[in-house]
């Protein structure tokens, strides 16, 4: 088994065609979205107050519907026919947080791809932030910003609040480094890397970390990932209790487990922050500091749940999918990213 292979997608264009329409946006808001039209609602919201406060910088949102039955799809009728900013709503049936991902993908037109979960809100500078940020023309990267929490009754967990610019480096393990809540780059990059890997994210065989994934291709292909202390969304996850924490503390883990067997030949280095893990385990039992002391997470289900995605992993490469056929596709999508990337 080549287990660093990209999987079986049920392949689409990444992104659409030129030529575009002469109104193409500079940038797409992709929101995935199921079951939460109560927080959709605040995130558009936020999104079309964010566009109102800067609108020299021209966007359009990407709505995908993943399956939603609480009348999300009439929801977003109504609220695309009044939209002050272009509105796209996608109905995407098949089940995962990737292949939602990828649809919005398929639709995007802007040349800077933003992903924002459907229960953030963006900050009225946002368009500003990112607009200076994109303007020095580098854009082979992928960039991600502030992710403050959105109610003070929320634990602190799923957040990134660091207050200086920085780059992923390979001692760093990339889970977390640039949350996929809020999370940019250029059409381009998008174009280069490929669509997401759909066996992984929520929802999907794998729990989690399909923004991880992405990080780390974008990685093997030459390309920085950047955190910048702007760039700022607030994250209303409604989790107040430490059962719900635990619980998607042990998902990320299962996610990233998996994450290092696709790509153990190619990121080594995965394995090392694996090995960390461990050793943090084995310290913990004598005594040692907890993962995180305020949350009272241990390292353990790091540990116990990274072996799991893993042996998961092993288990839905194996087995496949009835999709082999665009198998081909994705790998050569892969090959490219590598080639144009040297």
């Amino acid at each position: 088994m080549n287990a660093e292979r990209h999987p079986p997608l049920h392949f689409r264009p990444a992104l659409p065609a030129p030529p575009w329409p002469r109104q193409r946006p500079q940038v797409s808001f992709i929101v995935c979205t199921r079951d939460r039209v109560a927080v959709l609602e605040a995130c558009i919201g936020s999104i079309r107050a964010a566009c109102r406060a800067h609108p020299g910088f021209a966007a359009e949102l990407v709505v995908v519907d993943n399956g939603s039955r609480d009348g999300t799809a009439e929801y977003l009728s109504r609220v695309a026919a009044t939209s002050d900013i272009a509105l796209t709503a996608i109905s995407e049936p098949r089940p995962g947080l990737a292949a939602a991902r990828n649809a919005g993908l398929a639709r995007a037109r802007g040349r800077v791809l933003v992903f924002v979960d459907d229960d953030c809100r963006l900050d009225r500078s946002y368009l500003a932030d990112l607009q200076r940020h994109y303007a020095s023309g580098e854009k082979w990267l992928i960039r991600g910003g502030r992710v403050e929490i959105g109610d003070a009754r929320d634990l602190p967990f799923t957040i990134k609040r660091c207050d200086k610019r920085e780059r992923l480096t390979r001692a760093v393990h990339p889970g977390g480094f640039v949350l996929g809540c809020n999370m940019t780059m250029h059409r381009d990059v998008a174009a280069r890397i490929g669509p997401f890997d759909e066996r992984f994210g929520a929802g999907g065989a794998l729990r989690s970390a399909e923004d991880t994934d992405y990080l780390v291709r974008a990685m093997l292909a030459g390309m920085a990932v950047e955190y910048v202390p702007d760039m700022t969304i607030f994250h209303h996850h409604g989790r107040r209790d430490r059962k719900a924490v635990d619980q998607l503390h042990r998902d990320y883990h299962f996610g990233n487990g998996a994450l290092c067997l696709k790509h153990f030949r190619r990121a080594p280095f995965l394995l090392r922050h694996f090995y960390w893990a461990a050793r943090a385990a084995m310290r913990e039992l004598a005594g040692g500091p907890r993962f995180d002391s305020d949350l009272r997470l241990s390292h353990w289900p790091i540990v116990l749940m990274n072996l799991a995605g893993a042996a998961k992993f092993a288990l839905v490469a194996l087995a496949g999918r009835p999709d082999r056929q665009a198998q081909p596709a994705q790998e050569t999508t892969e090959a490219s990213a590598e080639a144009g990337a040297r």
